[in-house]
């Protein structure tokens, strides 16, 4: 997760015989109060687990999941719609929840993803929805990439989560990535939610796709003809798809009376508050000023200031409750510290009454290598320095100092495609 800058610093990279030069950005605070934003701020105590509901978007490369999540974040308020002309919408649409936006990759936020149109970061965002029964739920959508790369973002990302929607393209089919992150999903018993998307494409062949869907889902209870079929361009079914959410994906099962337990499941640093992490709740609560322990490096921090994602950082006075999901800054500079998979517990609290929660972190092999290195030997420590907040952003890339006769110090293992883009969003 990037943020948007005020400065940038030119650093010249050689990368294995080119030469380029790439702007690292410096981050800027993008923190909002409650108080700012809504007109009552946000009380998220009477949202106890029960009217929680966490979930992820299992789908492969072009599906529609970043198109899913937009449509989402309109139903719900969280963004506000804004409708195309009809002068210039290719279809004319009589219901206004069921046509094209400008809203499009509102969760996409490197330059890499809007320009080829793809997710590599995940994202959380919080989002509440008030079903027809008139019940106001906390819903916590982890944004996940498509695209076979970017594995890693999405099996962590599972982590945090009780369910996840299996969006599949009704004029594709079921695609092999889906099937490999659908058993992961499994593995961690998640509750899946089959979903058919582009219905409104006249290649779309439903009937088809969902007893492919169905043959897969057959252990989850879910028969072919309970497929939920949509279209995330229009908003066709998404709001049927959003009352599913809450009636078929269980809560969290989390204590709002024992003491804090707090899982780690992402990270990135920002300029003006350090290292900046995303938590899951899953007992107790936390606040600013609550003095918190590392449970793997035994380190103690103050909290600065917590909250959700809406779909911004935006931070709550009343802190973040049992089975809720969002951020919190601790002053926390040294990016070695912020371990995915530790968990956060109450200083007061001792270790021994503390089981960690028992979530683990996949990591994977890197199979793309490349060699970074300063054009100016003297750049080397600005450089270093901004790899390891990249590497903080993205615990897929591995990094290892490494020395060349012809080009100096440098570093290896980085993946070639994606720190260009890093260093430039």
């Amino acid at each position: 997760m990037i943020r948007t800058t005020t400065r940038t610093t030119r650093i010249g990279i050689r990368i294995r015989g080119r030469i380029k030069e790439h702007g690292l950005r410096k981050f800027h605070s993008s923190v909002s109060t409650a108080s700012s934003e809504q007109s009552t701020p946000i009380n998220l105590s009477n949202f106890t687990p029960d009217l929680i509901r966490s979930f992820s978007i299992i789908a492969h490369i072009d599906h529609g999941k970043s198109t899913l999540s937009d449509r989402l974040l309109e139903l719900t308020r969280t963004i506000p719609q804004q409708p195309i002309p009809s002068s210039s919408s290719s279809s004319g649409h009589s219901n206004p929840n069921q046509v094209p936006t400008r809203n499009q990759q509102v969760l996409d936020q490197l330059a890499v993803e809007r320009e080829r149109g793809i997710t590599v970061k995940a994202v959380a965002v919080s989002m509440f929805y008030t079903s027809p029964s008139g019940i106001t739920y906390l819903l916590n959508l982890i944004d996940t990439p498509g695209h076979v790369d970017f594995t890693t973002e999405v099996l962590r990302s599972l982590s945090a989560t009780q369910g996840a929607i299996l969006l599949v393209d009704a004029t594709q089919g079921v695609q092999a990535q889906t099937l490999a992150v659908l058993q992961a999903a499994r593995r961690r018993r998640l509750t899946i939610l089959p979903v058919l998307n582009k219905l409104d494409l006249p290649s779309a062949e439903p009937e088809k796709v969902a007893l492919q869907v169905g043959r897969l889902v057959t252990n989850e209870g879910s028969a072919p003809g309970e497929i939920i079929k949509i279209s995330a361009k229009t908003g066709l079914g998404v709001e049927h798809l959003l009352e599913a959410l809450v009636n078929k994906l269980p809560p969290p099962v989390a204590d709002p009376n024992r003491p804090l337990r707090a899982f780690v499941f992402d990270s990135w640093f920002d300029h003006f508050q350090g290292v900046v992490s995303l938590v899951s709740i899953a007992d107790g609560k936390i606040q600013k000023g609550d003095k918190i322990k590392s449970f793997k490096t035994g380190k103690t921090f103050q909290v600065a200031d917590c909250g959700i994602m809406h779909p911004h950082q935006l931070s709550l006075p009343s802190g973040l409750h049992a089975g809720q999901c969002g951020w919190l800054t601790c002053a926390m500079k040294n990016a070695k510290e912020a371990i995915l998979g530790d968990t956060f517990y109450a200083a007061k609290t001792p270790l021994t009454e503390i089981e960690p929660v028992n979530q683990s972190i996949e990591t994977r092999q890197s199979m793309v290598f490349a060699g970074l290195y300063p054009i100016d030997s003297n750049a080397f420590d600005r450089l270093a320095d901004a790899i390891q907040r990249l590497v903080l952003n993205d615990r897929s890339v591995t990094v290892n100092k490494e020395s060349s006769v012809a080009l100096g110090q440098g570093f290896r293992s980085v993946y070639e495609l994606l720190v260009p883009s890093k260093f430039l969003a």
